[in-house]
């Protein structure tokens, strides 16, 4: 990328605030990847001391969500420690205890030891994993915060969704008790509530994130947006335009699930903004305004994508229609969470800081978008719907 792009992302970045608590898109570039009544589109919260600090056990705390967890709690004044394998960005937060096992084998390191809350960021949906690590802390831990996801819900058909929503058990996934192979949503309503059992309901706090985007996202299933924007011309967009969407800044969720800490908050919440879904069209509309690339929006229906092998969140990442089952997958109801402080910064923003981040990597993996659509697909796909139209 030449030196003026670079100039006008660090610019953007800047002017939006987009770097947080000290860890910036550079530093995360090697890692692995998972309102309080303000409005949507408002800006993170400040980092202001809290007014007590809180011993905080971070299960990870290197990958994707982690870092971020870790700057802004050391921001507010908490003492952390992170317990991992030591082998994903070991260099970040040197002044940190770094406490080394196995969320699988071996849990000796926190042994004999408190905090006064517990972070499970686990990106699996092991829960064996929970069930060890949620029993050895029970006695010793004030608090577990276990990180989960939307797709516990074994329904999203409901107009409007929230938690009371119906999640995944063996029986209505068809699944046997004791199956080695656990489908990823079930695997993790299953560890929710092993959390639940050990700690108590008044102790334990899940949070049930959607899509988590922004700067230190290997995954590349919001990045492929930005970055193909950012390289102009015609761009396959999928559907008509109007699918909601409801996707959640990884700053803004790291820095939400600090306070809910330090208010001593239990209970389940879903993590996704903004609280308004956001059309598929105001999204691409408003990745291009960050840009200078002179980019056009074709947009292509959605039978006509599922008939050339375009999937969403496959190809087509982000987009999910809202339709055949999927009618509340981006319209769930955020009144409880903005009510405890849930924030959403703006889109500009976070788009800035995603390709701030995309383009701190090497040249090779800027280069090789994951599991996306190809130019060369893309550009075929958008020849057949052409000549479609004009038959």
């Amino acid at each position: 990328m030449g030196t003026n792009r670079r100039e006008f992302l660090k610019t953007t970045v800047a002017a939006g605030g987009a770097v947080a608590a000290g860890v910036t898109p550079a530093v995360l570039a090697g890692g692995d990847g998972a309102e309080g009544a303000a409005p949507d589109g408002a800006g993170a919260a400040p980092q202001a001391q809290a007014a007590q600090s809180l011993r905080i056990l971070i299960l990870g705390g290197t990958g994707f969500i982690g870092p971020h967890q870790v700057g802004y709690a050391l921001s507010r004044g908490h003492e952390v420690t992170l317990f991992n394998r030591g082998r994903t960005n070991a260099h970040l937060f040197p002044e940190v205890e770094k406490l080394v096992g196995d969320r699988e084998s071996d849990l000796s390191a926190l042994e004999g030891r408190s905090w006064d809350v517990v972070v499970d960021n686990s990106a699996t949906n092991a829960p064996p994993w929970v069930e060890k690590s949620a029993n050895l802390l029970k006695d010793s831990c004030e608090r577990y915060i276990f990180v989960s996801t939307r797709s516990v819900y074994a329904d999203t058909s409901r107009v409007p969704m929230n938690i009371e929503a119906p999640v995944w058990t063996y029986e209505n996934a068809g699944v046997e008790p004791g199956a080695e192979r656990l489908p990823y949503g079930l695997g993790k309503a299953l560890s929710e509530q092993i959390a639940r059992d050990a700690f108590g309901e008044d102790r334990t706090l899940v949070f049930r994130p959607g899509l988590i985007i922004g700067p230190g996202d290997n995954t590349d299933r919001f990045t492929y947006w930005p970055v193909r924007i950012h390289h102009g011309g015609e761009v396959l967009s999928p559907g008509d335009g109007t699918d909601p969407v409801q996707i959640i800044d990884v700053r803004d969720f790291g820095d939400w699930l600090v306070r809910m800490a330090e208010a001593g908050e239990h209970g389940t919440y879903n993590v996704v903004g903004p609280a308004t879904p956001r059309p598929m069209s105001e999204m691409l509309y408003g990745i291009r305004a960050v840009t200078t690339a002179e980019t056009t929006f074709t947009w292509v229906d959605a039978d006509f994508l599922r008939d050339a092998g375009l999937r969403p969140y496959g190809e087509m990442p982000v987009w999910r229609p809202a339709r055949d089952g999927y009618e509340g997958f981006a319209r769930f109801d955020l009144t409880p969470e903005v009510a405890k402080g849930l924030t959403f910064r703006s889109l500009a923003d976070t788009t800035a800081a995603t390709l701030e981040f995309h383009f701190s990597r090497s040249e090779e993996r800027q280069a090789r978008v994951f599991n996306r659509l190809s130019p060369e697909r893309e550009a075929e796909v958008l020849a057949a719907w052409h000549a479609s139209r004009r038959g």
